[in-house]
């Protein structure tokens, strides 16, 4: 399971997870949404498979540009801590390329940060970015399908149940029961440990509502598909149940006390910088690759020109193209008695 999906959208067989992040927060936003954010291939014909290791830059570029927000998160997990914990151990659950792990180790730096994934190459990025950060030694993987794997994630430490913090974004909306995950994310926590959970937030926004090309309103009809999207994507899952996601009693039913929460801002005005297109370039693309029967002709037609790379009215050369999300953390603490 690889997330990323750091940040944005949700953006197989097994739907392994790797923005995220997670994060991942992935991502614009990783609401449910189509494979456009976060981590996604082959989304044909609105298909919900979802292949992380394909979408490896996309999710690395996607947590990039979210690194002040992440930051923050990060600062205010460490805040939601105290001074008085010792964080010794950290999980980052679908740690997708292992930008938020880096991001963690750099905040807890008594810390060892811990990359769970499914997906080999995104480990191999995660390894990859802590040498280029100096955090080798710091920042270790573990390759865990999720959530078969949830109770292997901790093997290398001294037992079950020793994590301080454990962060995971947009990966558990991917797993079939999104309680009962929950509740072994729990169990990978020390007593008095936090469980931190990116999967709320608002739906990336880019572009004015009238962009001059096409019916205006292109986003609204981009989220309603999106919205279609996530719901069949969930209905394929192996174990899939229905749950009303109130996160915060989601977090209490799986034995969490001090409930809260807390939300980062990513704002990128127009006009963007070069990464930031390339960013929405790629998402669109993907988004309109799931989009076939989920959109009429006119607004396949505004997504084409939307991503042709030479056209005026593309995302890599209008002037008003932007990047505007809202990520919510929900947090819980393992009661120590």
């Amino acid at each position: 399971m690889s997330t990323h999906r750091e940040h944005g959208q949700h953006q197989h067989g097994q739907h392994q997870q790797s923005q995220h992040q997670h994060g991942q927060h992935d991502d614009g936003r990783h609401r449910h949404g189509a494979p456009a954010q976060g981590n996604g291939h082959g989304h044909d014909h609105g298909r919900t498979e979802i292949d992380w290791e394909v979408m490896a830059a996309h999710l690395e570029r996607n947590a990039e540009l979210q690194l002040p927000a992440l930051r923050r998160a990060a600062a205010r997990l460490r805040d939601r801590l105290g001074p008085d914990r010792e964080v010794r151990r950290i999980l980052d659950i679908g740690s997708g390329p292992g930008v938020m792990t880096c991001v963690l180790a750099e905040t807890f730096p008594g810390a060892e940060a811990v990359a769970v994934d499914g997906a080999p190459g995104l480990l191999d990025r995660a390894l990859a970015r802590a040498e280029r950060l100096g955090l080798t030694g710091r920042v270790a993987v573990r390759h865990a399908e999720l959530p078969a794997g949830l109770a292997a994630a901790d093997v290398d430490a001294d037992g079950p149940g020793t994590a301080d913090l454990l962060w995971s974004s947009r990966a558990v909306h991917h797993l079939g029961d999104q309680q009962g995950a929950l509740g072994a994310l729990t169990e990978l926590l020390r007593p008095g440990g936090l469980l931190a959970v990116a999967e709320g937030g608002l739906p990336m926004r880019y572009l004015p509502r009238d962009i001059g090309i096409g019916r205006p309103g292109l986003q609204a009809r981009l989220d309603a598909a999106q919205e279609h999207w996530y719901d069949r994507m969930r209905a394929e899952l192996p174990g899939s149940v229905a749950v009303v996601e109130d996160w915060p009693a989601m977090l209490r039913n799986a034995g969490l006390a001090d409930v809260g929460s807390f939300t980062t801002l990513v704002d990128l005005p127009a006009p963007l910088d070069g990464p930031a297109r390339e960013f929405l370039l790629s998402h669109l693309t993907r988004l309109r690759g799931a989009a076939d029967d989920l959109l009429d002709a006119e607004d396949l037609g505004t997504l084409d020109l939307l991503i042709d790379p030479a056209a005026p009215e593309g995302v890599l050369l209008r002037p008003d193209a932007f990047l505007l999300s809202a990520v919510t953390v929900f947090t819980g603490v393992r009661p120590s008695g």
